[in-house]
């Protein structure tokens, strides 16, 4: 025997080894968010606007076309963090932003 463990797939029904179970539940756990395009989005990202979005809470209206530097992923398929000048937690929609 090698010592190395193993552990029972439930989605798979097989046994497969603790390094690999742990992989696969890791990779299951993330989420794919995608831009207005289709792009995958990852964090780093700079995305630019397609529309123009009023900021409550701020007073002022992104225009289409402003570019967001480094975007943060939040968990959400849906949302990403970011932030912009003299706005502090900005979260975006990823259905109104375009990777730059």
């Amino acid at each position: 025997m090698s010592g190395e463990d193993f552990v029972y797939d439930e989605t798979t029904g097989e046994w497969v080894s603790a390094a690999q179970a742990a992989a696969n539940a890791a990779a299951a756990t993330q989420v794919e968010v995608r831009d207005a395009m289709g792009n995958l989005l990852a964090d780093g990202d700079r995305v630019s606007l397609v529309k123009d979005l009023k900021v409550k809470g701020a007073g002022q209206t992104l225009k289409r076309g402003t570019v967001i530097p480094s975007i943060r992923l939040t968990g959400d398929p849906q949302e990403i963090d970011c932030r912009y000048e003299g706005i502090k937690g900005l979260v975006l929609r990823a259905e109104f932003v375009r990777k730059a």
